[in-house]
């Protein structure tokens, strides 16, 4: 008989949670133009075309900021790292 110790049942657990997914957001400036932020957008985040970097850019400057990416922590540090070393104006990054 196998007997599932609290240490066991709670390692298991642990392994079925997802990994939590984070959110990239580029916030307004008064410094980026349209085509710098569509630039950076479709350089650096994966699968992003023109068209729907155009959408965010105006979502950025109408809204003041815009959810860019979302998903693991690791990929979305990086795209948050390599926007804001091109100088757009980020956002923390906080759990989607």
């Amino acid at each position: 008989m196998v007997s599932s110790s609290p240490t066991a049942v709670r390692e298991r657990q642990l392994q079925r949670q997802p990994y939590p997914h984070f959110k990239v957001v580029v916030l307004d400036d008064d410094v980026n133009t349209f085509q710098h932020v569509v630039d950076c957008l479709v350089r650096y985040i994966p699968g992003m075309q023109p068209d729907r970097a155009w959408e965010l850019a105006h979502r950025i400057d109408g809204e003041g900021a815009a959810v860019v990416w979302c998903g693991p922590q690791e990929q979305a540090e990086l795209y948050h790292q390599q926007l804001g070393g091109e100088g757009l104006t980020m956002a923390p990054l906080e759990p989607a």
